[in-house]
């Protein structure tokens, strides 16, 4: 079993999955729009270029997200936070930087008692996002 995180977007899916690609170094292996659907999605034409699903690959991780057709309810990503962890301090700083950029930082990355840098923030698509660079717990069970 596995748990991969699906994001709803409001109309910004593929700019924020080259994005994601890009800042993390990861892979679309699939990216299909509502107008490509076999039979027709049953959308109002305007939606055809609007992504009805995206995968991406980061090495063993996943991602997968939409732009969130209006009758599917509020795309608002609210109630969860995308966690990555990671242990190349000067690279984690670059992702929280990206995201902080026209995003809206929540906490500010620095030290905390459980990792040596952490910060959360939402990246200007609307994802939140939570950067644990070198967890103490994980570094104490080594020693």
């Amino acid at each position: 079993m596995r748990f991969v995180p699906y994001l709803n977007f409001k109309g910004d899916c593929r700019e924020a999955f080259e994005f994601y690609a890009k800042l993390l170094d990861g892979e679309i292996t699939g990216i299909f729009t509502f107008g490509e659907a076999p039979g027709g999605s049953g959308m109002d034409p305007d939606w055809d270029d609007k992504i009805m699903n995206a995968h991406m690959v980061f090495g063993q991780q996943e991602l997968m997200g939409c732009d969130a057709p209006p009758h599917t309810g509020d795309a608002t990503m609210n109630g969860f936070w995308v966690s990555i962890q990671i242990d190349d301090e000067a690279r984690a700083q670059r992702i929280f930087d990206a995201f902080a950029e026209a995003g809206t930082i929540v906490m500010p990355y620095g030290p905390t008692f459980w990792a040596r840098q952490f910060g959360m923030v939402r990246d200007r698509f609307g994802t939140p996002w939570m950067i644990n660079c070198g967890m103490i717990e994980q570094e104490q069970a080594a020693a």
